[in-house]
């Protein structure tokens, strides 16, 4: 439930602190006090959207904090540790904060959070009904969720959501292969044309740097074999070449290797060089014995490189590799061409599979919506007679329509407020005050089943009076036993039936008027009833009267 609410520095709000109780909390206050003050700062902790015109100070922040008991609440816990957000088993500490710049920050038990996990939480937490969320009651995914809420459908809707994108996710993929493979059929006589043009290439990885390699040798034939000669005159065919200059010098130093035995690897030396430089030159000489002039051979490498170059270019590439890259995926492409029939049926078959488990879940919705809708109907029609509504008549209709993430159902509440009048929908028949109290009979059937701490009816009242008011007022007593109810009214017939009873009221001082909040004890308590039935001035009589209302809550 909610512990307690700080705001400060929101409008017409300095600061204010609330404790909150268990039960009925009711809160009055003159029109313009600023009730709505407060459930405007309270709706910001429900992600509401954040508005630097409320900042009344703007040398500092807006702040709106809000205290949950939490204890046994296990899906909010899992929600909170799956997203790395701060727990504690008791407590859950909600913060808005807004800057005069309008900046916003959001916090969950002082870990700063996105807005929308800030909301998710807000929302497990707490159920705020304003006047103008009665509208909420002919829209028919309200009407849906109402019935679903009741039916305890949650886990089923859950599967079945899955499975409805399972089916769809199947569908897509059904569809885009289609498309592909009618494509390719299209495209299959210029595929097959692309890819004979590549394969009668028969191209290796590589070979076009070689190619080019060979050409580049070929083409600049003259100069290397006239270098080649150069190098072959120098080490062994001219008339003093190295090899032999080199013999000359061994002969040499083997005449003095007596004399100099310290210089005896000399001679080692020498040898080695002479093998070396000797076999530089084999290997030379037969470069240039195998550099003979083919001018077929460049025509043919010529050739196959304008062939090569012709398909990059128009394959928009700049390697033999990525041709062969586009080769295999020709390839590819029309081995899937070939095979496209047992594609297609093996995708049918597993779309067919999913439509049926999703059809499966659909009709689990439908069955447990059909029972839950009739019941539902039954109790309305119960609850809401004696609430000035004693010729009601209700039917939910549940109907089918194509299956969406939802089930196979539109759920639509159809009534009749008059003698002989035709069943019709409520947006078409109700008037707002009976809306306002249809909808106060839908959050009472549905409390025990919404899994909230706390609910808040803002002036949920409006528009009723008399014994009326009495029953509504004894109605959201009833939900109170289950959650915690926060009741903002104007009718004495509703505060009266409040376990704690709060005034909001305005104070000035010097400079400015700020919105107060404070919580009445019992003597405090009958006199604002009193107030309620007879206006300021307070006669015995309207305390008397003011009594009897709270007497008669027990």
């Amino acid at each position: 439930m909610l512990e307690s609410l700080h705001i400060s520095n929101y409008a017409l709000i300095d600061r204010v602190d609330i404790d909150f109780h268990p039960g009925l909390n009711i809160i009055t206050g003159e029109t313009g006090a600023g009730k709505s003050i407060m459930l405007g700062a309270l709706s910001l902790i429900l992600g509401g959207r954040a508005d630097t015109r409320v900042v009344r100070d703007h040398d500092t922040k807006s702040v709106i904090e809000a205290s949950f008991e939490v204890e046994g609440y296990p899906l909010l816990k899992k929600y909170c540790i799956e997203n790395d957000i701060e727990w504690d088993d008791t407590r859950c500490i909600l913060r808005r904060e807004i800057a005069p710049n309008g900046r916003s920050r959001a916090f969950i038990n002082d870990s700063p959070v996105p807005l929308n996990r800030l909301q998710a939480v807000a929302l497990q937490l707490i159920d705020i009904h304003s006047q103008h969320q009665n509208q909420l009651l002919s829209q028919p995914e309200f009407q849906l969720r109402v019935i679903d809420t009741l039916a305890g459908n949650h886990d089923t809707l859950k599967e079945h959501a899955a499975r409805f994108s399972s089916f769809r996710a199947t569908m897509k993929k059904l569809k885009a292969t289609k498309t592909r493979i009618e494509q390719s059929r299209e495209d299959e006589d210029f595929t097959r044309y692309q890819l004979e043009q590549l394969e009668e290439l028969d191209l290796t990885a590589g070979e076009e740097d070689e190619l080019e390699r060979r050409r580049d040798i070929l083409t600049n034939l003259t100069e290397l074999k006239a270098a080649l000669i150069t190098a072959l005159d120098a080490l062994s065919e001219g008339r003093h070449n190295a090899i032999e200059s080199l013999a000359t010098a061994t002969d040499s130093c083997q005449d003095i290797e007596q004399l100099l035995p310290e210089n005896e690897e000399i001679l080692a030396r020498l040898e080695s060089t002479s093998i070396e430089l000797g076999d530089i030159a084999s290997t030379l000489r037969s470069l240039n014995d195998d550099l003979t002039p083919d001018p077929e051979e460049l025509a043919a490498i010529e050739e196959r490189l304008s062939n090569i170059y012709s398909l990059q270019h128009k394959h928009h590439v700049d390697s033999v590799a990525q041709l062969i890259e586009i080769r295999d995926s020709l390839r590819a492409r029309l081995d899937a061409l070939d095979d496209s029939d047992d594609t297609v049926a093996e995708l049918e078959k597993e779309a067919r599979r999913a439509r049926a488990l999703a059809r499966e879940t659909a009709a689990a919705l439908t069955s447990s919506r059909t029972e839950a809708a009739t019941k539902f109907a039954d109790d309305l029609k119960k609850l809401a007679s004696p609430l000035g509504m004693k010729n009601i008549q209700c039917e939910i209709a549940v109907t089918p329509s194509d299956m969406t993430s939802t089930g196979s159902d539109t759920v639509q509440f159809l009534f009749a407020f008059n003698k002989n009048q035709p069943l019709m929908p409520v947006g078409a028949t109700a008037s707002g005050g009976e809306i306002s109290r249809l909808m106060l009979c839908v959050k009472s059937l549905i409390a025990t089943r919404m899994q909230l701490p706390s609910i808040i009816f803002d002036e949920i009242d409006t528009g009723v009076s008399g014994d009326v008011a009495n029953r509504m007022g004894n109605l959201m007593k009833d939900i109170s036993s289950n959650i915690q109810v926060i009741a903002i009214t104007h009718l004495p017939q509703v505060a009266a039936k409040g376990t704690h009873h709060y005034k909001v009221y305005k104070e000035d001082d010097d400079t400015s008027t700020h919105t107060r909040i404070s919580m009445l004890d019992d003597e405090q308590h009958v006199r604002e009833i009193a107030v309620m039935l007879s206006g300021n001035k307070v006669s015995p009589e309207a305390i008397a009267n003011a009594q009897a209302l709270i007497a008669n809550k027990q």
